[in-house]
């Protein structure tokens, strides 16, 4: 699956992935007042306009992105409609021929951690017919159990060709509350990303792993020393834009071939109709301003890494 991605990278020429994160406070009233509408103002109004939101968005990206990230939580706020629009979502942008990464940072232990894999990455079968779950290509993969948690989502990468990519060094300010930890001196997200290289030789693809890892771009000198310890790793980047990440932090976190990672922006692509920088599309064209986002961000990105 890995090896997809990176084609997909190189025939966009863009490392960027789109998080389709959505809130209500981000759509047009014009889309809200549609689904409301058709379905009141109810869970099932408010996942309706998630899904025409994020319809819009895809439909002005798709050409030019190589993948998406939907966060399950946005949806599971909905409840049961909400997982549905996660579906929808999933199936839609698939369509579109775009790789989705689930953003769903499971991790237990045994059976339920091998369910959450199968549920996300993979198939069951009943009475003879295969059916999947959720589908996404990828998905996020928290560490904290250990190899326990990880391992029966490597098992699964393995059987249906998808990929996972493991919490290790988050964006968010306290996440050196833990990672930051020295343990056996040197600090604890070095010795995740050394186990994060381990658990990828087990499901190479070509140059990398289908193990992947998330390293936050607003950690950019930590990125140096992660994109040395993890070698065969893709690195998933979040942090950029809404929170503080610019194109010069990310050169790190790149090999010198311009591959090695792919950098993540939500809110500021999702919502930039809402950003002072995108006031013509104020009016309230999320499609039109989203694309507009993208393309900023790809030459920020392109120019920093020449």
């Amino acid at each position: 699956m890995i090896s997809r991605l990176v084609d997909r990278i190189v025939d966009t020429g863009a490392p960027i992935v789109v998080g389709l994160d959505p809130k209500l406070s981000f759509i047009p009233d014009r889309i809200k007042e549609k689904a409301f509408s058709e379905h009141g103002a109810s869970l099932e109004g408010a996942a309706e306009a998630f899904f025409q939101y994020n319809k819009e968005i895809i439909d002005s990206i798709y050409d030019i992105v190589p993948a998406v990230k939907p966060q399950i939580a946005m949806y599971e706020e909905l409840g049961i409609p909400g997982l549905i629009t996660f579906k929808k979502t999933v199936d839609y942008c698939k369509e579109k021929g775009l790789i989705v990464i689930g953003d769903i940072k499971r991790g237990d232990i045994g059976s339920t951690s091998e369910s959450y894999a199968v549920g996300h990455l993979g198939s069951v079968q009943i009475e003879g017919k295969t059916f999947r779950g959720f589908d996404e290509d990828f998905a996020t993969v928290n560490p904290y159990l250990g190899s326990d948690g990880v391992k029966p989502f490597v098992s699964v990468c393995n059987k249906e060709d998808k990929g996972i990519f493991v919490l290790v060094k988050t964006s968010n300010p306290s996440s050196g509350e833990f990672q930051d930890r020295i343990i056996d001196g040197k600090p604890l997200y070095e010795h995740v990303g050394e186990q994060v290289e381990k658990w990828g030789l087990e499901s190479m693809d070509g140059s990398y792993s289908n193990v992947g890892a998330v390293v936050g771009a607003t950690y950019p000198e930590m990125g140096k020393v992660l994109r040395q310890i993890m070698p065969h790793a893709y690195i998933l980047v979040p942090g950029y834009g809404a929170q503080g990440g610019k194109g010069k932090d990310l050169v790190h976190f790149f090999n010198k071939d311009g591959l090695g990672a792919i950098v993540n922006s939500s809110r500021g692509i999702i919502a930039a109709w809402q950003n002072e920088n995108y006031k013509e599309f104020a009016d309230g064209r999320v499609g039109d301003a989203a694309r507009a986002a993208v393309l900023d961000m790809k030459k920020d990105i392109a120019d920093a890494l020449k």
